[in-house]
C-alpha cells in the first residue's frame, strides 16, 4: 500500500483546492487502511481520535436510539470524509460506523491532527472551515430526508434512513 502522500490526499474532493504544504503535513498523520465488512469503525460516546477518508466500499453511519438499537441514518462511499467527532470537543463520536462492505481508506490520526493545526494555525483554519461545511452538508441531508420521506436513501443510493445496522455490529450495549 505504501505510505499516503500529498498527491494522494490532492486527488480527494474534500481536499481539493488546498495548498501542497498543508497536505504534505496532512499526510504524516495519515497511513492506508482495510476494514472487513461487518467491521465497527467506532461506537458512539468513545473517544474519537480518528477519520477517514474513504477510497472504497460504504460505511453506515448509525445512532443509538432507545429501544430501537443501533439504527442507520446515513451511508457513505467512495471520495466520502467519516468522522468529525475528533475536531470538535469533548472529542467523544457523536454516532458509530460500521463497514457494510469491504472498506480501503485513507485514516488520519486526528491527535496529530489536532497538533498541527496547533502549529500552523492556517492549516487549523482550513480544516475546520472544511470540517464545519461537511457537517452543515450532512445536516442539511438528513433535515431533507426526514422532511421528504420519499428522498430516503434506497437500495440504488445506499442504506434507507431508520434501517437497522448490518449484521455483523459489534456495538456494546449502552448502559
Amino acid at each position: 500500500m505504501g505510505i499516503v502522500t500529498a498527491a494522494d490526499l490532492a486527488r480527494a474532493p474534500f481536499f481539493g483546492g488546498m495548498g501542497h504544504g498543508g497536505l504534505s503535513r496532512l499526510a504524516t498523520a495519515a497511513r492506508f487502511a482495510g476494514f472487513p465488512a461487518g467491521r465497527r469503525l467506532f461506537a458512539e460516546d468513545d473517544p474519537a481520535e480518528r477519520f477517514w477518508l474513504v477510497r472504497d466500499g460504504s460505511v453506515a453511519v448509525d445512532l443509538h436510539v432507545a429501544g430501537h438499537g443501533s439504527v442507520v441514518v446515513e451511508t457513505l462511499g467512495p471520495d466520502s470524509v467519516l468522522g468529525w467527532s475528533w475536531l470538535f470537543p469533548p472529542h467523544r463520536w457523536r454516532s458509530g460506523g460500521v463497514a457494510c462492505t469491504p472498506v480501503r481508506a485513507v485514516e488520519f490520526d486526528g491527535r496529530l491532527v489536532r497538533t498541527l493545526c496547533a502549529v500552523d494555525p492556517s492549516l487549523g483554519h482550513e480544516l475546520t472551515r472544511r470540517f464545519a461545511e461537511l457537517v452543515v452538508q450532512r445536516l442539511e441531508a438528513a433535515r431533507a430526508r426526514l422532511a421528504d420521506p420519499s428522498r430516503a436513501e434506497t437500495p440504488e443510493r445506499g442504506t434507507r434512513l431508520g434501517t437497522k445496522v448490518p449484521n455483523g455490529d459489534q456495538h456494546r450495549p449502552r448502559g
